[in-house]
């Protein structure tokens, strides 16, 4: 199912493949360079994104062709799909291919708003290759109510990416100034609520980067683990005690009772570590990266805009090699403490895992909770 992902762009990751990544055994600011948007391909600079919003079709043809201005002559060419959508790729009469995925339900429709938002978040960097969203919306046609679609960008998706180059893509989309107007004002957070894999992923506009990575990162997932019959881990590692209210001044921050020292280091300028705001991916693992046309290439994302080291949450996932980190750490470096912010976001997809497939991503939950309450 992999090589059919990197076949064909766009199909979500299903259950089993998330499976099979079974575990082993605020940072200081930062120039944006001038020179990332010549990152990206020259055809991805050319092509200025449009505002996206919501439409309606009774067909994925019809939208096509009244929107993209071509007659459709074929669809088709894919075939399977993930656990709760199905692709197929529209060829038109000029010759261009669109890759579209439809489902039903009433989750459909949300769950293509966050990712057609999300991927253009990340195509407005123009710095590392995004497949151009085009449209999404609403199926009216008979019998498909309630079902939505997403019109995309078919990528010629072959191989895996160049790890120096990913590397040095990924950061450059990482200091890239957001072109949302609430990021660049200086809140984390993202326009819409989306999904992590299957789970929702809540993401409210918050001006401090750790209340927002304590309540609606950590705390969100361990809520839903509590629900999912984790009530084992909420107790062992509660969020909401008085106690452990993030505390302002530049002193000690805690998240919840593992997070004592870790988002608070000292530097030279304001006694405390600034947390710039990046646009990120949100899911990078290996079925979700790849090269197009020789570029590296990323999709199906769980965007919002955070801090960047929260991207490497799923690095136990992704095979990204030596040659990966010292491209992208030359652009940023390691912070103090970063090792240390690492468990906090590994633990954010690890739970995430748990709530998606049960006790078999138990015992990583708990191996990095235990690790960072016995540093308070």
């Amino acid at each position: 199912m992999i090589a059919k992902r990197q076949a064909i762009f766009g199909l979500q990751a299903t259950a089993p493949q998330r499976r099979a990544c079974l575990a082993p055994g605020k940072a200081a600011a930062l120039a944006r360079p001038p020179t990332v948007a010549m990152a990206a391909s020259q055809q991805q600079q050319q092509q200025q994104s449009q505002p996206l919003v919501a439409s309606r079709a009774n067909s994925v043809s019809e939208w096509i062709e009244t929107n993209l201005g071509s007659k459709v002559t074929k669809g088709g060419g894919v075939g399977g799909g993930s656990g709760w959508s199905s692709a197929t790729i529209y060829t038109v009469e000029d010759g261009r291919q669109f890759f579209v995925k439809t489902a039903r339900g009433m989750e459909a429709l949300p769950m293509f708003t966050g990712e057609a938002l999300g991927l253009q978040a990340m195509y407005d960097t123009h710095t590392i290759r995004i497949p151009k969203v085009y449209g999404f919306g609403e199926l009216d046609g008979p019998g498909l109510k309630p079902s939505a679609f997403i019109v995309m960008e078919a990528l010629n998706i072959r191989g895996r990416a160049d790890q120096a180059e990913l590397g040095r893509r990924m950061a450059q989309m990482h200091l890239a100034t957001p072109k949302d107007e609430k990021a660049a004002a200086g809140y984390f957070g993202f326009p819409v609520t989306n999904t992590i894999g299957g789970t929702v992923q809540p993401n409210p506009w918050t001006k401090d980067w750790v209340e927002f990575f304590r309540e609606h990162r950590l705390g969100h997932m361990l809520r839903l683990a509590e629900v999912s019959d984790n009530i084992t881990l909420y107790q062992r590692w509660p969020v909401h005690t008085p106690e452990l209210e993030s505390c302002r001044s530049g002193a000690t921050c805690r998240i919840s009772r593992g997070v004592n020292p870790s988002f608070h280091h000292q530097n030279s300028i304001s006694g405390h570590l600034l947390y710039q705001i990046g646009v990120l991916h949100g899911d990078v693992w290996s079925g979700n990266v790849s090269a197009a046309d020789g570029e590296p290439c990323i999709f199906d994302p769980a965007t919002y805009y955070g801090h960047h080291e929260a991207e490497w949450g799923m690095a136990w996932c992704c095979s990204l090699g030596p040659a990966f980190w010292q491209e992208y750490h030359k652009i940023i470096p390691k912070e103090p403490g970063w090792e240390e912010r690492h468990q906090l976001y590994l633990l954010y997809h690890f739970l995430n895992h748990y709530v998606l497939f049960g006790s078999s991503y138990k015992y990583e939950c708990v191996s990095i909770m235990e690790s960072l309450v016995a540093k308070l």
